[in-house]
């Protein structure tokens, strides 16, 4: 089964992969539900044998970075962060709500692939500079509304006693700010959030927000980046929710690599 991946990795952290996976390419006028992609969730497609399908969409992605297993929550547009997850059987869907996975490196965490599944919401990767400590986020507006990469990075800093100014994050691809259109903006958003909302376009800018918000929890400006593709401009490149509703998803991923030198994962 073909994959197309995004590979990232962070400037100066050794043992820590990072991978954004892109949507297969489609035939003219093809939906997004048409398109044969790689679906990560149960009910994005409505077909049939969606479950098996699944199921070896999953195994595939795993299978091809090399990871021993994939670790995930069920996404509720909260503030929740999973600290130390199990590795998920591919059968079963996730037994816990959170929108945030974190893990430090043991032997049984190792080529563990935290994933997030995303169709527009922005999917945020954070590793400390030790290479021993990393997290995934998974930032929907809801979620961003609530500063929920604030929120979240403060609590990793928190429960592995580490200084925000030692960690790196990476913004992944996501609604951009030309397609972030929200037009009841004071009701979903508000007044604090003006600096980020061009009343023109009726757009936020998303990902000025989440710079913003990871920039207040005591990361460096400088260690924070990200991929600039909008989802919903390039659907044809990456599952868009709003370009069409009956999508998959796809994934977003960071591991620690193993310790041993021919165990670490070039994609």
């Amino acid at each position: 089964m073909d994959l197309r991946l995004l590979p990232f990795r962070f400037p100066g952290i050794a043992g820590v992969g990072c991978a954004f996976q892109m949507a297969l390419p489609a035939r003219p006028g093809a939906s997004q539900a048409e398109r044969g992609n790689i679906s990560l969730e149960a009910g994005s497609c409505g077909a049939d044998d969606e479950a098996e399908r699944v199921i070896a969409n999953r195994a595939a992605l795993r299978d091809m970075l090399g990871l021993r297993g994939l670790a995930e929550v069920r996404q509720v547009h909260g503030v929740v962060t999973l600290f130390e997850p199990e590795e998920q059987e591919l059968c079963r869907a996730p037994g816990y709500e959170a929108d945030g996975l974190a893990a430090s490196r043991a032997p049984e965490r190792e080529l563990t692939g935290l994933m997030i599944k995303t169709a527009d919401c922005q999917p945020v990767l954070v590793a400390h500079r030790d290479g021993g400590h990393i997290m995934a986020l998974h930032s929907g507006w809801r979620g961003s509304r609530r500063g929920y990469p604030r929120l979240a990075v403060e609590e990793f800093c928190e429960h592995y006693r580490l200084p925000a100014r030692e960690l790196s994050a990476v913004r992944g691809p996501s609604l951009g700010p030309g397609r972030a259109e929200f037009t009841r903006f004071g009701e979903e958003w508000g007044e604090e959030f003006t600096a980020f909302f061009d009343a023109r376009t009726m757009c936020m800018d998303l990902w000025r927000l989440t710079r913003e918000q990871l920039r207040r929890a005591g990361i460096p400006d400088e260690r924070i980046y990200g991929i600039d593709l909008c989802t919903r401009s390039l659907a044809d490149d990456f599952f868009s929710y709003r370009a069409d509703r009956n999508c998959g998803r796809q994934a977003s991923l960071i591991w620690l690599e193993g310790t041993g030198t021919d165990q670490t994962i070039n994609i």
